[in-house]
C-alpha cells in the first residue's frame, strides 16, 4: 500500500528506536547508581536536548543541501561506531558518558534534519496520514517494550549491554535505509554566508505562509500548556496525591500509550486522509478526559485508591486515542505544506520552536504546584488549552480542517525526491 521505500524506513526506524530506548532506561538507571544526584540526572537531560536546539537550524540547511539517504545511513553508522568505540575503551565514567551524551545529540539533530525532511517524499502525498500513524505506531510500540527490555538488560550486563544494543540497533537500522531508493541533486555549501541565507530562506517562507503558521502557532500553545501535564502534574498528581506505586504509575503511563497505538491503528487502516476532519471532535474528547482527571485528583471525588486506578486507566486510553487524532493530521498537514527543497530548513525551525515552548510550560507548573492543589493546576491549565482551541475553531477551522493539496510555494524543478 505504502510502497517498499516507506517499509524499508519504518522497519529500520523501529530497530534504531528500540535499541534507543533500551538505553534510554539503562543510563538514568546508571548515572543514579553511581553518583545517586538528581542534578546529574538534569545534566544528561540537558546534554542531550542542548545541542540539539544549537545544531539543529545548520543541520536542516545540511538536510536540504545533501544527500538525506546517506546522511540517514551515515549518522546511524556514526552512532554506532562511537558507542563500540566507547565499549571497546571502556570509557564508562559518568563524564565520558556525559560526553558522549552531547556527541550523540549532536549526531542525532543531524540525522533527524534529514530523515524529517526525506520522510514525507517515501509516499504519496494523500498517503501521509497512514504512513504518520503507522510510523507513530512503531515509535510506541518502541516506548512499551523498550523500557522493559533495557530494565531487564541493565540487570543483566550492566550499561555496558546496554550501549552494545544500542550500537548493534545503529548499524541494523543502516542496514535497512541502505536499501531505500531516493535521489536529491546535492548542492555544495561554498561559504558560511551561504549557511545563514538558506536559514534566512526558510524562516522566511515559514513566516509568509498563512497556512503554516496557523498550524504552527497553534501547536506550539498546545505544546506549552499540554507538556505539562504528562512531564508534571500527571506524575506529581499519581504518586504525590493519590499514592500510586511505581508499577501503578507505570501501567498507567502504558495505558495512554496503548489509546494512542489504537488510534494510530485506526487512522492506518480506516481513516486515512481523512483524520483531520476529526480534529476538533478529538480536542473535545481530549478536553472532556482532562476534566475528568480533574474530578479524580480533586477532594469532589470519593474514590477508593483501586477504583482511582481503574478509572484514570480508563480515562488515560481514550485521551491517548484522541492525542493520535490530533497528532497525525497535523503533522502530515504540515509535511504537505512544505516544499521538499525547504523541508530540512522549516522542519528544523519548527522542531526548535516547539522544544522551546514545551519547557516554558513546564517551567510555570513546578512552582505553580508548590503553591495549588493539583486539581486547580490541571483546571488552570484546561482552561488555557479551552480558549486556545475556542479561539482556532472560531477563526481557523478551515486551515485545521482542511487540506492543502500542493505544497504552497514549491519551486519549479527542484530536487527529484526519487521513487
Amino acid at each position: 500500500m505504502l510502497g517498499r521505500n516507506f517499509w524499508l524506513f519504518a522497519v529500520g526506524r523501529f530497530i534504531s528506536q528500540l535499541g534507543w530506548a533500551v538505553q534510554d532506561v539503562a543510563l538514568p538507571l546508571y548515572v543514579l547508581d553511581k553518583t545517586h544526584s538528581g542534578g546529574m540526572m538534569t545534566a544528561f537531560i540537558l546534554a542531550e536536548v542542548v545541542p540539539v536546539l544549537i545544531v539543529m537550524p545548520f543541520a536542516g540547511v545540511i538536510g536540504d543541501r545533501y544527500n538525506r539517504k546517506w546522511l540517514m545511513v551515515g549518522f546511524d553508522l556514526a552512532r554506532g561506531l562511537l558507542l563500540f568505540g566507547i565499549l571497546a575503551f571502556h570509557l564508562l565514567g559518568v563524564y565520558q558518558l556525559l560526553l558522549v551524551q552531547v556527541v550523540m545529540g549532536t549526531m542525532s539533530a543531524f540525522f533527524g534534519a534529514a530523515t524529517n525532511a526525506m520522510f514525507p517524499d517515501l509516499v504519496e502525498p494523500d498517503e501521509l496520514e497512514r504512513a504518520n500513524s503507522i510510523a507513530g505506531s512503531s515509535n510506541i510500540l518502541a516506548r512499551l517494550i523498550g523500557p522493559a527490555l533495557g530494565g531487564m538488560i541493565y540487570a543483566a550486563g550492566g550499561i555496558a549491554l546496554a550501549l552494545l544494543v544500542n550500537a548493534v540497533s545503529f548499524f541494523g537500522s543502516g542496514l535497512f535505509e541502505t536499501l531505500i531508493e531516493y535521489e536529491w541533486e546535492v548542492r555544495e555549501l561554498e561559504s558560511a554566508s551561504q549557511v545563514v541565507r538558506d536559514i534566512k530562506e526558510g524562516l522566511h517562507f515559514l513566516r509568509s505562509n498563512r497556512y503554516l503558521m496557523t498550524i504552527m502557532t497553534f501547536a506550539l500553545f498546545m505544546a506549552a500548556l499540554g507538556q505539562p501535564f504528562g512531564a508534571v502534574v500527571m506524575p506529581y498528581a499519581f504518586r504525590v496525591v493519590l499514592r500510586f506505586s511505581s508499577q501503578q504509575f507505570g501501567l498507567l503511563e502504558s495505558f495512554f500509550m496503548g489509546g494512542m497505538l489504537v488510534g494510530n491503528m485506526i487512522i492506518a487502516l480506516k481513516v486515512g486522509k481523512k483524520a483531520g476532519r476529526f480534529l476538533f471532535t478529538a480536542l473535545f474528547l481530549s478536553g472532556l478526559m482532562i476534566l475528568a482527571f480533574v474530578w479524580v485528583i480533586s477532594p469532589l471525588a470519593s474514590l477508593t485508591r483501586h477504583q482511582a486506578f481503574i478509572t484514570l486507566a480508563a480515562i488515560g486510553a481514550a485521551w491517548g486515542a484522541g492525542e493520535a487524532f490530533v497528532n497525525v493530521p497535523l503533522n502530515s498537514k504540515i509535511q504537505r505544506a512544505i516544499p521538499t527543497e525547504l523541508r530540512g530548513r522549516v522542519m528544523s525551525a519548527l522542531i526548535v520552536l516547539m522544544n522551546a515552548s514545551g519547557p516554558l510550560g513546564l517551567l510555570a507548573a513546578g512552582p505553580l504546584l508548590d503553591r495549588y492543589p493539583a486539581w486547580l493546576v490541571s483546571l488552570g491549565l484546561w482552561t488555557g488549552m479551552g480558549a486556545v482551541v475556542f479561539y482556532y475553531w472560531a477563526r481557523h477551522r478551515d486551515v485545521l480542517t482542511g487540506e492543502v493539496e500542493n505544497a504552497p510555494g514549491t519551486v519549479r524543478g527542484s530536487p527529484s525526491p526519487g521513487s
